[in-house]
């Protein structure tokens, strides 16, 4: 089934709380360099050298705030707003900005890590954007998207085709001021968190709740009462869950069937205990 999401105009009043305290945090950054100066690029942004050899470990997490001009920000803003509003629904706030952040610090990490004595400073969120992406994507594979604002497009094939569209951009890049390799770093970095990470936290956790409940003490049977009594849930098994957590992954929640959701439902109900 193909899906289709309808968003309200940009507003602040109507943003989920997460993706409201990142574009606030951005667009103050952004007012704060444009006083600063260019200054506020080289003690802010991500510099590999500097990183390294001066320890400024506050880089890794300051870089995403940093924009070079307006509309870097706005495109930046608008993709955040765009994705970040249904992922948000869909993992709550907590999990949402834990992912945002673990995309951002895997480009830096990623970055640092391959060219430790660059000078040259990466700036912008476009890192942790493209991990929304690729999330959305997973999540709502048929889900369509309208390219450029015009053009038709499956979440799932878009994902695509920006992987592929960064790839050769790498490839051709000169001295120019966008870094396609972040943003493919990016994509990359949200895919493993939810491929696999994601899961092994979510089984991991199972297995010690499961460990760590006390064992029910064997009660006497109740004697049946005149009026019926509703039937007792049956517990969701481990192997439904994972099951379930694969198809997820691979196709998206569409995908579930009703009784697949009420395992869910059931599974989560149970963990909340």
């Amino acid at each position: 089934m193909t899906r289709f999401f309808s968003s309200e105009p940009l507003s602040l009043r109507r943003m989920s709380p997460g993706v409201k305290a990142l574009v606030l945090a951005n667009v103050a950054v952004f007012v704060v360099s444009v006083i600063a100066g260019g200054e506020f690029v080289r003690l802010f942004g991500l510099v590999p050298r500097q990183v390294l050899q001066e320890r400024w470990v506050w880089q890794p997490f300051t870089y995403m705030f940093v924009h070079g001009g307006f509309l870097h920000l706005l495109f930046n803003v608008f993709m955040l707003w765009m994705f970040g509003m249904t992922i948000e629904a869909q993992w709550g706030t907590r999990e949402f900005l834990k992912f945002y952040f673990v995309c951002g610090l895997g480009v830096a990490l990623v970055k640092v890590a391959l060219w430790p004595y660059s000078a040259i400073p990466l700036i912008g969120a476009s890192g942790a954007i493209f991990g929304l992406l690729v999330a959305f994507a997973m999540l709502y594979p048929e889900s369509v998207v309208y390219l450029y604002f015009f053009i038709p497009i499956k979440a799932a094939h878009m994902a695509i085709l920006c992987g592929a569209i960064e790839f050769f951009m790498m490839l051709g890049q000169g001295n120019g001021g966008v870094d396609h390799f972040a943003h493919l770093t990016g994509l990359g970095v949200g895919y493993l968190y939810i491929r696999w990470w994601w899961v092994l936290k979510v089984r991991v956790k199972s297995a010690w709740s499961g460990l760590a409940a006390p064992e029910a003490k064997p009660r006497r049977p109740a004697r049946p009462s005149r009026a019926a009594q509703p039937e007792p849930e049956r517990p969701a098994s481990m192997e439904d869950v994972d099951r379930i957590l694969d198809k997820i992954l691979a196709k998206g929640l569409d995908s579930l069937t009703p009784a697949e959701r009420e395992v869910m439902r059931r599974y989560s109900d149970r963990m909340k205990h």
